[in-house]
């Protein structure tokens, strides 16, 4: 038998072995999403919080009290800003509606004296179309509207997980992961102890740097919705804060709405002032805010970012979109430090 036959029938088999076993992790990953999600966003907020704790740990405070008062406050700030919201689209929701009133007025005028020339039984028979695609699938909407129901009930349970996993990571975190490091044979134990140490400084340094990135944006775009007299200017905010949070199109995304709600309620001018604004603050944030604040430590080519984004998506939507690219930066950081030495290994920002 040639030799490099043989060569790729050895390549071959171990590969389907490798891809049987990636498929039997992506398998059980899927059927136990419920409880691996909420571990994963706990981890992330535990890099967030976790100076937090440190520093009032450093300061004699004991570290269970610690971590009780840091999730307060931040369960505190958090429920302000969601009040905040509720409150500005409870007062803004009702002026927003009169414009887009207005604005569908002037449409319809555009229709019938602009270019189209729609006579009024084209207009009522679009509207009569319109009606009637929504009649027929009213049974759809109400079912939707229960599988809504039932997955906010499912959100809460999760978020419920989230904060049970994040109290003990935040306080018995190295506890923890000295117990999970047991699983690693003895004489690898102190190089994975490394990685897996290097894995979560450079988690912390990602979910930081991009929540300060996220307020960068948000407050950037937020003033020049209210300069500019957009209504709903705090809620979209807000939605360009969490957009930030998946990379490449997420702060796109919450922009485009963002444009779109100032053409309906300000007019054409309006939302190419908006876009403008939204445009300069992503170029402010790709070029100075994310090399800035992320620094060395989140070392990603852009290419792996979109592919990892792109993979998030196709296999579990937004929340795939959300965690791929920290996962990424987590996996490369460990690999790199699995392959360095001394000193190197203890520096996960070591080029």
């Amino acid at each position: 038998m040639p030799y490099g036959l043989r060569v790729a029938a050895a390549v071959s088999w171990r590969l389907l072995v490798v891809a049987a076993a990636l498929a039997v992790l992506g398998f059980l990953a899927t059927k136990l999403a419920s409880v691996l999600v909420p571990v994963a966003v706990a981890l992330l907020l535990a890099g967030l919080f976790s100076p937090a704790v440190s520093w009032l740990a450093g300061k004699k405070v004991p570290r269970g009290l610690a971590t009780a008062i840091v999730l307060v406050m931040g369960i505190a700030l958090a429920g302000a800003v969601v009040t905040f919201v509720v409150i500005t689209v409870t007062v803004g929701m009702p002026g927003l509606i009169d414009q887009v009133t207005v604005s569908l007025t002037d449409l319809h005028t555009w229709l019938k004296t602009g270019p189209l020339h729609l006579s009024q039984g084209q207009l009522d028979e679009m509207v009569g179309n319109l009606t009637a695609m929504l009649g027929r699938n009213k049974s759809a909407i109400a079912s939707g509207a229960l599988t809504t129901a039932v997955t906010v009930g499912e959100l809460l349970a999760q978020l419920l997980l989230v904060v049970f996993c994040l109290i003990f990571f935040l306080a018995q975190g190295n506890a923890i992961w000295a117990f999970v490091l047991r699983a690693a044979p003895a004489r690898l134990r102190e190089r994975v102890d490394v990685a897996g140490r290097s894995g979560f400084t450079t988690l912390a340094h990602y979910i930081r740097g991009t929540a300060a990135v996220a307020f960068a944006d948000a407050a950037g775009i937020g003033l020049g919705l209210v300069i500019i007299g957009v209504p709903l200017a705090a809620p979209l905010s807000t939605l360009v804060f969490l957009g930030a949070f998946v990379p490449v199109i997420g702060s796109v995304i919450a922009g485009a709405i963002a444009v779109l709600v100032a053409l309906v309620a300000n007019g054409v001018w309006a939302a190419v002032i908006v876009l403008a604004v939204v445009v300069g603050v992503m170029q402010l944030e790709s070029h100075v805010l994310q090399p800035l604040l992320l620094g060395r430590a989140v070392r990603l080519h852009p290419l792996a970012v979109v592919l990892a984004l792109a993979a998030g998506l196709v296999t579990a939507g937004i929340v795939g979109a959300l965690l791929a690219v920290p996962l990424l930066a987590v996996f490369s950081s460990g690999v790199r430090s699995l392959g360095a030495s001394g000193a190197e290994a203890e520096d996960p920002g070591a080029p």
